[in-house]
């Protein structure tokens, strides 16, 4: 299968004429290729959207919002279809794809296209003098460039609050998991979208993702991905003034105090460690153990981690699927040896899969749980993002918050207690963006979204996300 861009309102070939290889990391198989676009498929994405511009950005709220619920009403419709898509190309269980990862693409598009009617401005009054009120409005041709952990979910994020408060989109979908963007290019067609408003270009990130950042034209870019790449992105963006949104890596911390609600923590900190085999920005991959409960801790989690089922992504059974890509599986594994030469236990997991028959060239690998590790190592530092945590044992707060803010990121982070006090205190002194109290990824689309430090720039989510694709200004009425 040959995926195609989509350009102008038609699915199109790349102009260089070449593909790249896209694999099943389920199998290590090739199942489709790529188009190895360039800058000059960027160019004409651009022209197409520029042109289309004109029209969207004055086009009635009232109707793009129907085009943008459509395309949630089409998602929805066709979750099956998409789900599988997902679960092939990113090696994730199917049943995630099918309950996560879909659902909340089709809700980005639902929240969004609602949201525009409600998105309002202030005025404020000079008394007898004057009356200033504040128009927003789009910015222009927006680049969004998305990672390969959530495909849809988060390429949708961008996509929706793009075209809802009126600009144009040239989007670039991850090149390791571009099917599901594929798949969003004919919705969009069969909504009935305009020509030029949403523009889907495939391809490597040193060349479409590198046109799209540099384009003297593109004034605004919404990226989700590595800090690495953040950083080049922002050099390139920011000399150029560019409104730059960057949601980046995150090493998160999981603070565990000997009150919480024990059941209930140790199942969601199985999830929060290992869901999508760990390849989620938000998964709490530093667990800190209250000492009073280290040893039942440790005990019980790791027979847990133990019992979880690795395997083909497409049984429903699975809880761990393939990691996305042979790359990334080899950089997981280093880490896990790089643990070992700091001193770090391996308590379970920590080597490759080899399945049988078909998936036998597939990436997998066991969950792990180290412990024994210092805080400021750098298995404890760097983002691994994959099925491994470290586990650390604390007896005070003061301790605990000195750890866990010990990282040059600050996404997301958990705390469990049922001291109320003590749950807000905490809170308040962790260096995060976000912060969950008794529960994980519990997500309310009207909040803003993003991290401090190293892990990003502005908020997504909310009507954040239209403040950001709009420009305010200011009009000052004088009354006498």
């Amino acid at each position: 299968m040959y995926i195609k861009n989509y350009i102008n309102g038609r699915l199109t070939e790349p102009i260089s004429k070449r593909y790249l290889d896209n694999f099943n990391p389920s199998d290590g198989k090739v199942y489709s290729y790529i188009p190895d676009s360039d800058e000059r498929d960027v160019e004409l994405a651009y022209q197409a959207s520029s042109l289309a511009f004109e029209s969207w950005s004055i086009t009635p709220k009232e109707q793009r919002s129907k085009f943008l619920l459509k395309i949630a009403t089409l998602i929805e419709q066709n979750l099956e279809k998409l789900a599988l898509a997902e679960s092939i190309d990113n090696g994730k269980p199917l049943k995630l794809a099918k309950t996560v990862d879909i659902p909340r693409a089709a809700a980005n598009f639902h929240f969004y296209g609602t949201g525009i009617l409600h998105y309002a401005t202030h005025s404020h009054s000079m008394e007898d003098t004057a009356v200033n009120y504040t128009l927003r409005q789009p910015v222009g041709v927006a680049g969004c460039i998305s990672p390969w952990n959530l495909p849809l979910y988060l390429f949708s994020w961008k996509i929706a609050p793009a075209l809802a408060a009126g600009c144009t989109v040239v989007a670039k979908p991850s090149e390791i998991t571009p099917m599901t963007a594929f798949l969003l290019s004919e919705i969009c067609m069969e909504a009935g979208l305009p020509a030029g408003v949403l523009n889907i270009v495939h391809g490597l990130g040193g060349k479409v993702g590198n046109a799209i950042v540099s384009h003297k034209n593109i004034p605004l870019i919404s990226f989700t991905g590595g800090t690495i790449t953040g950083k080049h992105i922002a050099s390139i963006a920011a000399p150029m003034f560019k409104k730059l949104s960057l949601e980046l890596g995150g090493k998160n911390p999981n603070i565990i105090f000997a009150d919480c609600d024990y059941e209930k923590m140790l199942s969601t900190t199985l999830l929060s460690s290992f869901s999508n085999q760990g390849q989620i920005c938000l998964c709490g991959s530093r667990i800190f153990v209250e000492k009073k409960i280290y040893e039942k801790f440790k005990t019980d989690f790791v027979a847990k981690t133990k019992n979880l089922l690795v395997g083909n992504p497409l049984d429903e059974r699975v809880k761990i699927g393939a990691i996305v890509s042979k790359q990334h599986h080899q950089k997981i594994l280093s880490y896990v040896e790089l643990a070992k030469t700091e001193g770090g236990t391996i308590l379970c997991g920590g080597k490759a899969i080899n399945l049988p028959g078909d998936l036998s060239e597939g990436y997998y690998m066991e969950p792990t749980v180290i412990e024994g590790l210092g805080y400021d190592c750098r298995t404890n530092q760097e983002e691994i993002f994959g099925p491994v945590v470290t586990i650390t044992p604390f007896e005070t707060e003061e301790q605990v918050l000195m750890m866990a803010n010990s990282t040059v990121y600050g996404l997301a982070s958990v705390v469990w207690t049922q001291d109320l006090t003590r749950a807000h205190r905490i809170a308040n002194k962790i260096h995060a963006g976000i912060v969950w109290i008794n529960c994980w990824l519990l997500r309310d689309l009207r909040t803003p979204f993003g991290g401090v430090k190293a892990s990003g720039v502005g908020r997504e989510g909310g009507f954040e996300a239209l403040d950001f694709f709009t420009e305010p200004k200011n009009v000052c009425v004088k009354l006498q």
